[in-house]
């Protein structure tokens, strides 16, 4: 294997798929690159068993093709010392040494053979074949992924809920106090979900900004795959039966409070500081057109109060909610105003963004509140 490349256009393809390896890993296979020349193309294979990411590059100058697995930690350490520069990859298929050359010196780096990497997942013959828009997958990734939770004995929570109907696809994630739903218009043909594990989500976002053109998504019973322009990201899938997430949003909210969301966000932020460590609880009271935002942590004798103007429909409430999912719900909202609606101070509280025109997609996001000690 030998051939001639741009340090910084291998970096980067190494740094992105490097992403995919543990820290411990239970293989020492999987700590490295799979990287594989063959008709002008090296592709790059990373995996820690659940998660496997291929990228691939074409190369212009190759003499020689083959397969070899590098070192993923010296790989990456050695190129980040480059400026941009052609360097010439050599491998000896005897000793597997990975030489690499440059015009003013050379390095050479310990490789391992390729035999026993572990191999991709294949499909189902019952899998399922869908284009989807790369907006729709970013935003329904990036408004949920902060809702996952880390619960070992729940592990459906731990990812971001696909649900596709004829003329939807929804997004959904929960940690049992919050829930975060996104719907967007998608036509299928067919009723089907699944679950994306957390890790693979963050991945195919940050991949995904790079992309422009549909992403081809692929998935069975345990496997999905995502087929980008010059990225493929397959895993596996958490199984089981997501809970009903639409029997737990309340429909009958009579009390809306449309306010400012980063001026109540800042306020919340404020009173916070003042909040009980161990429970986070900030007290709203809503009452003629105002919030008011108390917070108070009796062991430390510290309080705070702010009172926020909006617009407010309905009886007076008083509710009690953590500050910290407050702040998580309010900075993962993109628009200048959103509405909260309450039904009372037991029941969940739902908040919207609020928009000027007609989107094609919605989304709300659900906070349960806390007892509240008279």
């Amino acid at each position: 294997m030998k051939f001639t490349i741009s340090s910084s256009a291998l970096l980067s393809l190494l740094a992105t798929t490097g992403k995919v390896i543990s820290n411990k890993s239970s293989l020492p296979i999987l700590e490295y690159f799979l990287m594989d020349l063959k008709d002008g193309v090296l592709t790059v294979t990373t995996s820690d068993l659940e998660t496997t990411l291929i990228g691939s590059i074409s190369v212009e100058n190759v003499e020689q093709e083959g397969t070899i697995a590098a070192p993923a930690k010296l790989m990456l350490d050695s190129l980040k010392e480059f400026a941009e520069m052609p360097l010439t990859i050599e491998v000896n298929d005897t000793t597997w040494e990975i030489k690499i050359t440059w015009t003013s010196g050379h390095l050479s780096i310990p490789g391992a053979s390729a035999v026993s990497y572990p191999s991709v997942q294949a499909m189902g013959a019952e899998s399922k074949v869908i284009s989807l828009d790369v907006d729709t997958l970013i935003n329904g990734i990036s408004h949920t992924i902060f809702a996952t939770a880390d619960d070992e004995l729940r592990p459906v929570m731990n990812g971001v809920y696909f649900d596709f109907q004829p003329e939807t696809l929804t997004f959904v994630a929960t940690d049992a106090h919050k829930l975060v739903k996104c719907t967007a218009e998608q036509s299928n043909d067919f009723a089907a979900s699944f679950i994306l594990p957390k890790k693979p989500s963050n991945l195919l976002r940050n991949l995904l900004a790079k992309e422009e053109e549909p992403v081809e998504v692929t998935f069975d019973a345990k496997n999905v795959t995502f087929a980008l322009k010059n990225f493929k990201l397959v895993c596996r899938l958490i199984e089981g039966n997501y809970p009903n997430y639409n029997a737990v949003i309340p429909t009958a909210n009579p009390n809306k409070v449309l306010v400012d969301r980063v001026e109540f966000l800042n306020g919340i932020k404020r009173v916070a500081v003042c909040s009980n460590p161990t429970t986070n609880l900030i007290r709203m009271d809503i009452a003629d057109n105002r919030v008011n935002l108390t917070a108070q942590d009796i062991d430390f004798s510290v309080s705070a109060n702010e009172t926020i103007s909006c617009s407010y429909e309905g009886q007076n409430v008083t509710i009690g909610f953590k500050s910290t999912f407050l702040v998580e719900i309010l900075s993962n909202i993109d628009t200048p105003t959103v509405v909260v609606e309450l039904a009372d101070s037991t029941r969940a509280g739902v908040f919207k963004p609020v928009y000027d025109d007609k989107q094609s997609s919605e989304s709300l996001m659900l906070l349960m509140p806390m007892m509240i000690n008279a």
